[in-house]
Parts: C-alpha cells; structure tokens; sequence
C-alpha cells in the first residue's frame, strides 16, 4: 500500500486504516453511525479528511476507557461543524464521563473482591446463596446482580441477618 503524504489533506480508507491501526470495516462502521464522515470522487470511493486521524484517534481511546459508541457520538455532535477534538474538547468531554468510569471502577472493584463467593443475582442454585440472600429477598429489589451493581447494591433495603448489608466494597454479601 502506498503511504500518505504527510501533506495530503485527504486519504483513502486503506491509507487511514494503516495510519490510525483501525480496520477499514471499523473505518466504514464508524461512518454509518456518524462518528466520521468522507467524501466521494467521481469514481465513488471514499476519501477522508486528514483530521479524520484525530478523531478516529478519538474514537479509539474513548472505547478503550469503556464509553459506548452512543456516548461518543453526542460527544462528537457537541462540536461545532462536526469539526475534529482538540485538547481542549477532550479534556470537556472526559470530564463529563469521569463519573460513569467512576461507576465502572467500583463495580469492577465489586466484582474483582466478590467473584469467588458471590455472584450478587440472588441465585440459589449456588450454596451459599442461600445464606446471602436467604429466602431470596433480593429478588424483591428487582432484576440482575443486586449485590455487584453499583446503583442497585445502594437500594438494597431489606438488610436481613445473612443478607446483603450494602458496604463501599460489599465485603459483606
């Protein structure tokens, strides 16, 4: 594949697919759901603005940290024209996320601490389920990994004597 310039104000997918590390697939999916734009010749193949490098660059490092690709997007479609982040946007936009990673880290904490001995579901087909969530109690609470999930561990209500007492780390479920 021939390299793009670095004086060439646009490149072709497969030349922004070997400068950014991202496949051209990506490049493409990135496109049908607004992330990145191009242009077509006359031949109708696609041509991508040199910035398009920075923001799939963008891109790439917000999915790293664990932001969904629909979280991206209202973040791209906050800058005007659609134009390319800078510095100073990443720095915005990272903060706005910094509370959902927050999130992220303690579930992930959760989950590190308590994976061996509680799946947090409310699940009885493991034996000590039965003496963390007795009588399945947290099945009143509502659906899913109670005990692991940040929000819901903070609306467990029904402390019982073998149940889940929500804690920072809930070492006690």
């Amino acid at each position: 594949m021939q390299h793009a310039s670095w004086q060439a104000k646009e490149l072709t997918p497969g030349q922004l697919s070997e400068r950014s590390g991202v496949a051209v697939s990506a490049l493409h999916f990135y496109e049908r759901e607004g992330l990145i734009g191009s242009r077509r010749t006359s031949g109708n193949q696609r041509r991508y603005p040199r910035e398009t490098l920075r923001r799939v660059a963008f891109i790439r490092i917000s999915q790293q940290v664990g932001i969904p690709l629909a979280e991206i997007r209202k973040a791209l479609e906050t800058l005007p024209d659609g134009r390319t982040p800078t510095r100073r946007d990443w720095e915005t936009l990272s903060t706005t996320w910094r509370t959902d990673l927050d999130d992220r880290i303690e579930q992930l904490i959760r989950l590190r601490d308590n994976l061996t001995g509680c799946i947090g579901c409310g699940c009885l087909s493991l034996g000590t389920c039965k003496l963390v969530n007795a009588h399945d109690h947290l099945g009143e609470e509502g659906p899913g990994a109670r005990t692991l999930d940040v929000h819901a561990a903070e609306t467990c209500t029904k402390p019982q004597q073998d149940a889940c007492v929500p804690t920072a780390s809930a070492e006690s479920c």
